[in-house]
C-alpha cells in the first residue's frame, strides 16, 4: 500500500496545475511532437505538449541505466572503484561507443563517465552484465523500475536505446521526467558526471566530450542526457539549476540537434523567468503540554516542505499549523499530533504533519501524586 500511494502522489504531482500548454506562446517549433518540463523538487508540470505520446527514446533510455547503476552505488553494492569487464557481447555494441575491447576493463567510475558524456552503448552493456549477469536481466530491473515510478507508457528492450531490432522499445515525455527527477533527486552526484563537458578515461588517452551542448552554452545546465537515431530523432532530458530551482525540461523526435536545443533552452528560459523555488525548513515548537504526560511539557515536529511559485509571490506564502484536540499520553515518537499547511492567497502548496519529536510516556499514578504535591506545598 505505501508503494501504491507513493506512486499515486508522484502522478498527481505531475498533473498540470493550470499552466498553460500552448505551444505558440513560446514560440517553439511547431513541428516537435512532444515536450514537458517540469520542476524537479514539487513535480510540477510548468508547460508541456503531448507529453504522453509514446515514441521512441534513442539514448534518453540511459537515464534509466543511469538509476539503476546509482542505486547499486549508493546501496553499497557496488563501488566506483570496482572494475567492470567487457564482454564479446558489450564489445560487438555499435553506435556511440568507448570501443571497449573483450576483457578490457574499466572502473564504475570510468563507465559512468562513458555513459553519461558520451553515450557509450558498450559501456550500459557491460555494466548491466556486471550488476545482473545479462543485459536481459538488468532490462527486466529497468521495467520493474518503471512501474514503481509510475511511468505508465513506458517499455524498455535494451539498456542503450538502440532501435534498429527492436519494436517494444517505448517510452513518453512525462515519463522520461519521472525517472529523470528520481535520479536527480535521490542520487544527486550523478550531476558531477553529467554536468561536465570534457574528460577522459583510459588514463587520459581516450577523450570524452559531452554530448549534451547545452552543458556548455546554457547557464546553470547540469545534465542530464540527450538521444538520437532515425526513428527517434533528436531527444533530450535537459537539466538547469538557477537559484536554488532544478528544472528538468524534456524534448521528444525533433527534426535537428539545433532544433531540439532551441526549444529546450526556450523552455527551461520561460521556467526561470516566470517561477521561483522556496523552502521551508522544519521547526521545532517545544514547551507543549500534553495531557497525561510524565514530562511536563514535549516538544513537536512541524513538516518542512519545497514549494514552487509565480516568481514575487514568495514573501506571500504562510505556514500555519494546527494540533490535534485530543492528544494525550502516552505517544511514540513520529506520531502525528497535528498538521501544518502552507499556502498562497487561497492556493493550497502543501499540507503536511506535526509530530511527536520523542516518546511521551503516560504518568504513573505515583508521578500524579508527586506532581500535585508539588504544585500544592511548592518544590
Amino acid at each position: 500500500m505505501k508503494k501504491f500511494f507513493s506512486v499515486l502522489l508522484t502522478l498527481l504531482m505531475l498533473i498540470p496545475t493550470g499552466v498553460s500548454s500552448n505551444c505558440t506562446e513560446l514560440n517553439i517549433d511547431s513541428s516537435i511532437p512532444s515536450y514537458i518540463l517540469i520542476e524537479a523538487k514539487t513535480g510540477r508540470v510548468l508547460y508541456e505538449k503531448e507529453a504522453d505520446s509514446k515514441l521512441f527514446p534513442a539514448s534518453v533510455t540511459k537515464v534509466m541505466t543511469m538509476l539503476l547503476i546509482m542505486e547499486a552505488i549508493d546501496s553499497g553494492r557496488i563501488s566506483y572503484d570496482d572494475m567492470v569487464t567487457a564482454s564479446a557481447n558489450a564489445a560487438s555494441m555499435g553506435g556511440s561507443q568507448v570501443y571497449l575491447k573483450e576483457g578490457e576493463q574499466f572502473s564504475v567510475r570510468d563507465m559512468l563517465k562513458s555513459i553519461s558524456m558520451a553515450s557509450a552503448n558498450d559501456a550500459c552493456v557491460a555494466m548491466a552484465e556486471h550488476l545482473c549477469g545479462s543485459e536481459e536481466a538488468f532490462v527486466e530491473q529497468m521495467n520493474q523500475k518503471a512501474k514503481e515510478l509510475g511511468m505508465v507508457n513506458t517499455n524498455f528492450e535494451n539498456t542503450n536505446g538502440l532501435d534498429d531490432t527492436v519494436t517494444e522499445h517505448y517510452t513518453t515525455a512525462r515519463d522520461i521526467a519521472l525517472m529523470s527527477r528520481e535520479l536527480i533527486n535521490k542520487h544527486p552526484d550523478i550531476l558531477t558526471f553529467t554536468s561536465v563537458w570534457m574528460d577522459s578515461v583510459r588514463n587520459g588517452d581516450f577523450g570524452l566530450t559531452n554530448t549534451n551542448r547545452l552543458v556548455r552554452f546554457y547557464r546553470g545546465a547540469n545534465g542530464l542526457k540527450t538521444g538520437s537515431t532515425s526513428k527517434a530523432g533528436f531527444c533530450i532530458s535537459a537539466a538547469a539549476e538557477r537559484d536554488g530551482m532544478q528544472l528538468i525540461c524534456v524534448i521528444m523526435k525533433a527534426s535537428t540537434r539545433d532544433q531540439r536545443n532551441e526549444a529546450a533552452k526556450k523552455l527551461l528560459d520561460h521556467g526561470f523567468a516566470n517561477f521561483a523555488a522556496v523552502s521551508f525548513e522544519p521547526e521545532i515548537i517545544s514547551k507543549q503540554r500534553v495531557p497525561g504526560a510524565e514530562k511536563e511539557t514535549t516538544s513537536f515536529f512541524i513538516e518542512g516542505c519545497d514549494a514552487l511559485t509565480v516568481k514575487g509571490s514568495q514573501a506571500n506564502i504562510k505556514r500555519e499549523y494546527k494540533l490535534n484536540k485530543n492528544i494525550k499520553a502516552p505517544l511514540k515518537k513520529g506520531d502525528c499530533v497535528g498538521e501544518v499547511i502552507y499556502s498562497l492567497d487561497s492556493e493550497l502548496l502543501y499540507k503536511g504533519k506535526v509530530v511527536a519529536l520523542e516518546d511521551v510516556n503516560k504518568i504513573t499514578y505515583i508521578g500524579l501524586l508527586s506532581r500535585l504535591f508539588t504544585e500544592i506545598f511548592g518544590g
